[in-house]
């Protein structure tokens, strides 16, 4: 995966956004898949890469239908033994948005190549001490291993699935709170993410006064994906301290 993905160059006016976390289950394909189909209706023309082995991406774009906007699918999982594999992986020169759906269990060492072209990362984490603290190491192999600098304004983490009011909740926000890295949003846990995907559908593509609840936390996200990417003197950074593990 690695050895193509960070080293393709965006073409003239395109982003590419990476949807990491190599804790299984914290919802990256969720995220994925409902930037792509909000783009899609704005008529960007994305390109929904899928990484992850078990495919969930590739299986809702399958499910939409030929008159919902168009999402152009790369199942990246797969190999194809007749074509070389940068070729497999070609983006088409309309593409506004690249989204890319990460596996879980990604290596430290693997998130260079992930993420070197990677105008913005997005870290979802869920409230739990499992999730928090695999948060925590994944941010730091971004910050330590990667490179990644706070100050580039292309690395932010989503709260997820989140019940607000609970004490796991409160755990999770205190620890975000140490890292220095901006959180984006909170996602709330939500039937219509579920329904959402077993129907091909993104929210925005929705009944509005049923996902009118969700919509909302999605505009300080979009809105962050459109900022540009800061690039500051690398002595700034050095100033900044790497993230604490968690438990």
């Amino acid at each position: 995966m690695h050895d193509i993905i960070g080293r393709q160059i965006p073409g003239p006016g395109m982003q590419r956004i990476v949807v990491l976390n190599p804790k299984g289950g914290s919802g990256k394909t969720t995220i994925a898949i409902n930037l792509a189909s909000y783009y899609a209706l704005q008529g960007e023309r994305p390109t929904l890469m899928d990484f992850d082995p078990q495919g969930s991406a590739a299986r809702w774009v399958k499910k939409r239908q030929a008159s919902q906007a168009a999402i152009h699918l790369i199942t990246a999982f797969e190999r194809d033994n007749r074509v070389t594999r940068a070729f497999q992986l070609r983006v088409p020169e309309n593409t506004g948005r690249v989204i890319i759906d990460t596996p879980a269990a990604i290596e430290a060492t693997e998130m260079p190549d992930l993420t070197a072209n990677a105008d913005k990362i997005l870290v979802p984490v869920l409230p739990s001490d499992i999730d928090i603290h695999a948060c925590s190491r994944c941010i730091a192999s971004l910050l330590l291993v990667a490179k990644v600098k706070r100050a580039d304004n292309r690395l932010a983490i989503i709260a997820n699935r989140v019940r607000r009011n609970t004490r796991i909740y409160q755990s999770l926000t205190r620890f975000l709170a140490t890292l220095d890295i901006p959180i984006i949003t909170t996602l709330r846990d939500s039937q219509n993410y579920v329904r959402g995907a077993e129907l091909g559908l993104g929210l925005h593509e929705m009944r509005h006064h049923q996902v009118a609840e969700d919509i909302e936390p999605w505009a300080p996200l979009l809105a962050w994906l459109d900022e540009p990417r800061v690039l500051r003197p690398p002595q700034e950074e050095l100033a900044r301290a790497p993230p604490r593990a968690a438990g």
